[in-house]
């Protein structure tokens, strides 16, 4: 067999391929590294907010394009936050206990969301990783680990909430998200999860974007025995010599963060091959899965698909989706990859190329990219390193147990950034292997620039395609949102908190939204945590101007905030929310008084005075309404207000909040342009809209 490849070496040269353009596929010296899959993570700050929202057949359509296996992306993993009740890039998720007195599984959509992947792909795996925790957890400080055993017992509750309540089997947990990494709460947690039946549950340790946890796993035998993941976030560097030591599976726990255009598509085809190639990381897992959040919020379009107009059913399936593909839909979880050398390696004028055999050893697929570096630039660029890419020819020289095979399927993609359209998942005709004695295993083809190819033995590959969604429409006015349609504890579908937790809470007298949060949560996003004191849930849109707000609000009789606001023109939200300009429109019903700020802090005030007709803690009607330069403030119907505002910010956001966290509640909220003003004050708002949405939670199909 040596002097064969010998000789087809020496003929394919003599055509005039370069010998350095043959690449031997084969696995008779053995096999690389299993696979552990391709994923995508739901959280990091509420990125899939919207998407619940969505009427039926649009939801549906993308959670397949997402989830269902030889569809699309047909992703692997789902990752999710463990809602913490505190902001953590673009919002926030809220947690299972509010307080050690209090637990709840329905909270969020996570569970919604991991269901829907268990739903189309039984075999997905599903991790959860926390961000920020509840305030109790750290016992009055920003220490999670102040307590490892209260830790444990809290994160622990989430996986058996999944199982118990949701049917769902949690495969992996994470410790803390680019946070500190305890090891003596990491031991302590697999203890708790081996008590109570989660053996199988898998802890990622890590998940930072550094490496480091090697190095104590390899001094300390029983966090080794903790331990089975090392996640590592956005790696763009050989892996230490350590971490291959440990015998742990490696993975690049979070990746990609880019602008999903083509740009995005190049970096995330580099990545999955690269990740490998380079550094031996045999599962990669995108940030985020979906943006299914508002426009004007941070981090905008940085996931592997746009959803985030439920109202108008429009939805993008933007190039990463198709990236994805050309992975997931000709491996899965279990295949390994050759050797490099056998398989895996660089292309001889740049690009990557990895093969990876079923276990069986009945099925091969082999992914090749050569995505230039202006078009594949990484989020991280200080980490990117060069890579110059030419157009060449590959020469595949297939051997081992593949050695007859006669044909592959080919998938192509061709990325484009002048006027040419992009090519997405083409299925191409086969790549012919020759099957003569001399050239027995070769196959020739020609490689362009940003290009992608899948050759492989399966015949399963499907371009999904639903057609063309919905037209894209702005957010409806009129609005109105009375919360009575909602099961206890869900969130409002358009309402997406920045700070603290705003759920839906049965009354006598019918549902309410109650801000829930009582004492400081720790915090994820890195800035002083004392400006985190004041609540907030936005809505609507980031170009809003001249707007009408209505609110009915009550402070809460016990453990109760001190006031509450309804606010427009909203300019930041995020890690940074405490810095948002805007106008702010308070009551303070303890005190009988209200105030008008340019900023939630309250720093920069417009008016404040008494307000004699507040109820301490009956329910109180707020109004707002903004034309230009002018604002204009109803308390109980009364004019409170009506004076020149700044002409910055221009637009933004509406919200509704609190000044400190405390109880809350909130009903009957209204939105109008201002020119629809006088139809809300009549009674004739459009519920047209509200009505569909009345419909999301007894169709949840």
């Amino acid at each position: 067999m040596k002097l064969l490849a010998v000789i087809c070496i020496y003929f394919t040269m003599k055509r005039g391929t370069d010998a350095s353009s043959i690449y031997n596929i084969d696995d008779s010296a053995g096999l690389g590294k299993r696979f552990d899959g391709i994923g995508g993570l739901s959280g990091g700050s509420a990125t899939s907010k919207l998407l619940k929202a969505y009427l039926i057949q649009q939801r549906n359509q993308v959670l397949d394009i997402l989830f269902k296996p030889n569809f699309a992306a047909s992703l692997q993993i789902l990752k999710v936050e463990i809602g913490g009740d505190s902001e953590s890039s673009d919002a926030t998720e809220a947690s299972h206990m509010h307080n050690s007195w209090d637990e709840n599984y329905n909270r969020g959509y996570e569970w919604w969301m991991m269901a829907e992947a268990k739903k189309r792909n039984p075999s997905i795996k599903l991790y959860g990783l926390p961000w920020n925790f509840p305030g109790w957890i750290g016992n009055s400080t920003q220490n999670p680990y102040n307590n490892v055993n209260v830790l444990a017992t809290y994160i622990r509750k989430w996986v058996q909430g999944a199982r118990d309540v949701h049917n769902l089997t949690i495969d992996y947990i994470g410790v803390w998200n680019e946070r500190a990494c305890n090891t003596t709460y990491i031991k302590r947690l697999r203890q708790e999860l081996d008590v109570h039946g989660f053996s199988h549950v898998g802890i990622v340790a890590g998940d930072n974007g550094a490496w480091g946890i090697e190095n104590d796993i390899l001094k300390d035998p029983d966090l080794a025995s903790a331990v089975d993941v090392i996640g590592v976030h956005y790696p763009r560097k050989a892996t230490p010599l350590a971490a291959l030591k440990t015998g742990k599976l490696l993975w690049a726990s979070e990746d990609y963060s880019a602008y999903n255009n083509a740009r995005g598509g190049g970096l995330w085809a580099r990545v999955l091959n690269e990740n490998y190639v380079d550094r031996y990381l045999t599962s990669t897992i995108a940030w985020n899965l979906i943006d299914s959040y508002y426009e004007g919020l941070t981090w905008d379009r940085d996931s592997l698909m746009t959803a985030r107009q439920p109202w108008s059913g429009n939805y993008i399936v933007e190039s990463p989706i198709w990236m994805s593909g050309h992975t997931t839909q000709f491996t899965a979880i279990g295949w390994n990859y050759l050797n490099h050398g056998s398989g895996v390696g660089r292309l001889a004028k740049g690009g990557t190329y990895v093969s990876l055999v079923s276990p069986d050893t009945k099925d091969l697929s082999i992914i090749i990219e050569t995505m230039t570096l202006n078009h594949s630039l990484c989020t991280r660029e200080v980490r990117c390193s060069p890579r110059p890419v030419g157009p060449q020819t590959v020469t595949l020289h297939i051997g081992g147990s593949f050695a007859d095979v006669s044909q592959l399927n080919v998938w192509y993609s061709k990325l484009s950034f002048d006027s040419k359209q992009s090519v997405y998942f083409k299925h191409l005709d086969p790549l012919k292997v020759s099957t003569k004695v001399v050239t027995q295993g070769m196959a020739s083809f020609s490689v362009g620039l940003d290009e992608v190819y899948s050759l492989t033995t399966l015949n399963t590959g499907h371009k999904g395609d639903f057609g063309p969604p919905p037209a894209a429409k702005s957010f409806p006015l009129p609005y109105v949102e009375d919360f009575d349609s909602y099961p206890e504890h869900a969130e409002a579908l358009l309402l997406a908190q920045q700070n603290g937790a705003f759920e839906v809470i049965s009354t006598g007298s019918g549902n309410v939204m109650r801000q829930m949060v009582t004492e400081m949560p720790i915090v994820w996003c890195q800035t002083n945590f004392d400006h985190y004191t004041a609540t907030m849930d936005v809505i609507g849109s980031a170009d809003w101007s001249d707007i009408y707000i209505e609110a009915e609000v009550r402070v809460g009789r016990v453990n109760g905030t001190h006031g509450i606001y309804i606010a427009a023109r909203i300019n930041n939200t995020g890690c940074t929310y405490f810095n948002a300009s805007g106008i702010f429109f308070f009551i303070f019903p303890g005190k009988g008084s209200f105030s008008v700020s340019s900023d939630i802090e309250r720093l920069h005030m417009y008016a404040e005075g008494a307000a004699p007709q507040l109820s301490q803690y009956g329910w109180n009607k707020m109004s707002l309404h903004t034309k230009g330069s002018w604002a204009v403030g109803y308390i109980n119907e009364k004019v409170v207000f009506n004076l020149t505002v700044a002409a910055q910010p221009a637009r933004g956001f509406v919200a509704v909040g609190t000044d400190v966290f405390g109880i809350a509640d909130f009903d009957n909220l209204k939105l109008a342009s201002s020119a629809a003003e006088a139809d809300w004050v009549k009674g004739k708002s459009n519920r047209f809209y509200h009505s569909l949405l009345e419909t999301q939670y007894q169709n949840q199909g």
